[in-house]
């Protein structure tokens, strides 16, 4: 089975920044393990997969080791391929996940992609001395978030750019995601994201994490359009707006490649366009 396949690199407008993402458009459904072991071998942070047509899709996104329930830069690179390079007239498409919804892209003028998804809530909670000396920095405070995360405030943003966290120590903890945060020095706020137990070590820029991030720095700032940096190496920007129970994420994208990969499933489902 020849499958086309693209290489995005989301929240960027430059080749190498931001974060990569592969993007599988499929005519209908493979079985899952042959999508894992697709996101295995592309050894990015997520691969996307979808089915649809005509502006309506449904997407699931895998890490190299699992399927994750809600993915920002993949669902941005999806939406790049679609308008790109498949040529959607429209300027709207709506993805719909079994695990978190309808989550809607929008295109603004020639480069700017705006995702519509669930803003979330957190709670307050002391930060084991496990997690501080896996992070390597005791925070000022932390907050337990969705999808088995823990969010943490530092006090600089140098303070998240420094960072050197011990990922095998950070493996073994009990979160999936850690999200690290501080006010921003050149934006509103600043971010990294370590997911080494789903075998994400550094996730360069995760639009999913701001679903947390924003409506949080939202309440400290007292305003609801918010640009945010997330730091890591490779770097990104996000442009974020908190709308009620919605978090607006917008960002741009580009290409890094196209091509076809060749596999064999398992089984195959068939969903309707």
């Amino acid at each position: 089975m020849k499958l086309p396949i693209y290489q995005v690199d989301a929240f960027t407008s430059e080749l190498f920044g931001g974060n990569p993402a592969a993007v599988v458009p499929l005519e209908s459904w493979l079985d899952d393990e042959t999508m894992l072991a697709i996101a295995a071998e592309n050894k990015l942070s997520e691969t996307a997969f979808f089915v649809g047509a005509n502006g309506k899709y449904d997407i699931r996104w895998f890490t190299p080791t699992m399927e994750v329930n809600l993915c920002g830069h993949a669902t941005l690179a999806s939406a790049h391929v679609i308008f790109r390079e498949m040529k959607l007239k429209s300027d709207r498409i709506d993805f719909h996940s079994d695990k978190s919804g309808v989550l809607s892209v929008e295109r603004r003028g020639d480069d700017r992609l705006v995702l519509d998804f669930p803003a979330y809530q957190i709670t307050e909670i002391e930060a084991s001395d496990a997690l501080a000396q896996a992070l390597g920095k005791v925070p000022v405070k932390a907050w337990g978030a969705v999808n088995n995360g823990v969010m943490m405030r530092l006090d600089t943003e140098q303070d998240v750019r420094d960072l050197e966290p011990d990922f095998n120590a950070l493996a073994k903890l009990e979160y999936e995601r850690i999200y690290v945060t501080a006010p921003g020095e050149t934006c509103d706020f600043a971010s990294r994201m370590f997911a080494p137990k789903i075998g994400i070590a550094e996730d360069p820029v995760t639009g999913a994490m701001h679903c947390t991030l924003v409506p949080y720095w939202a309440g400290q700032l007292g305003k609801n359009e918010l640009v945010a940096r997330q730091v890591s190496k490779r770097g990104g920007e996000l442009f974020c707006e908190l709308a009620g129970d919605r978090v607006k994420i917008g960002g741009n994208a580009v290409t890094y490649l196209k091509g076809e990969i060749y596999v064999e499933a398992r089984s195959e489902k068939s969903v309707a366009a």
